[in-house]
């Protein structure tokens, strides 16, 4: 019996590279489950878009979308709960985030940066106007505060508070005594550099939107890594499990 088809639905990204590390992540799912029926979909800017990757699928088959995506938001609640309530045997997988690997990746991201404990980090994310991407941005930070003793603060790049450069004017601040500092900077002691890690998958717009937010560095995106495609296969087998 052949195992359920696993669509791997990204946002979709204009940058060359960016598209190569999705392509990428999406073969090191497949090479971890030999056989299984991998299949491309996108919720924005690139083709195939997901609801006619659906509507394309072999009757009769089962198939699972797993969200190429670090949180729940607005392309997990509509666009692919639509697309999967469009055709029967179609269910929806979580996303990949949060999940404590991904606050591992991020911390090797800081520690290849050089980060040291006195910098200031800004755990920057896409952002979305639905809070509970927000809520699941503020778990990871607090996986991340678990890993490492930095003043870590989250921010988004678009449609939540803070933004990321507000982030970073708020900890330039409270480095100089200003009126952000106190208590609310915690035992860490800012004089050293404002830093953003990078919670996105790939190079793309979000990713350089953050070199003009101000902060003296950025890590790399997540990819290219191993764990992504684990947590991705993760994901799928437990949409798959009984009473999913």
């Amino acid at each position: 019996m052949n195992s359920p088809i696993l669509i791997a639905c990204a946002h979709g990204t204009s940058s060359a590279e960016g598209a190569a590390e999705i392509n990428a992540l999406r073969a090191g799912i497949a090479a971890l489950r030999p056989g299984l029926d991998v299949r491309e979909a996108y919720v924005d800017v690139q083709e195939p878009e997901l609801p006619a990757v659906v509507a394309g699928l072999p009757a009769g088959e089962t198939a699972v979308v797993v969200p190429l995506l670090l949180s729940v938001g607005y392309h997990v609640k509509v666009d692919i709960a639509r697309a999967v309530k469009s055709r029967p045997d179609t269910r929806a997988a979580a996303p990949l985030g949060p999940d404590p690997r991904l606050a591992a990746l991020l911390d090797v991201r800081l520690r290849e940066a050089g980060v040291t404990d006195n910098d200031a980090v800004i755990l920057a994310a896409a952002g979305s106007s639905d809070p509970t991407a927000a809520q699941n941005v503020e778990e990871l930070a607090d996986q991340l505060r678990a890993l490492r003793s930095n003043r870590i603060v989250a921010a988004y790049g678009a449609s939540a508070k803070p933004s990321v450069p507000d982030a970073v004017a708020m900890l330039r601040e409270e480095a100089a005594g200003g009126a952000g500092a106190g208590e609310s900077a915690g035992a860490v002691d800012l004089g050293g550099r404002v830093v953003i890690a990078a919670y996105l998958l790939a190079p793309g717009f979000f990713h350089d939107q953050l070199a003009k937010a101000g902060a003296d560095l950025v890590t790399a995106a997540l990819l290219p890594s191993p764990v992504l495609a684990e947590i991705a296969l993760e994901r799928y087998d437990a949409a798959l499990a009984p009473g999913a």
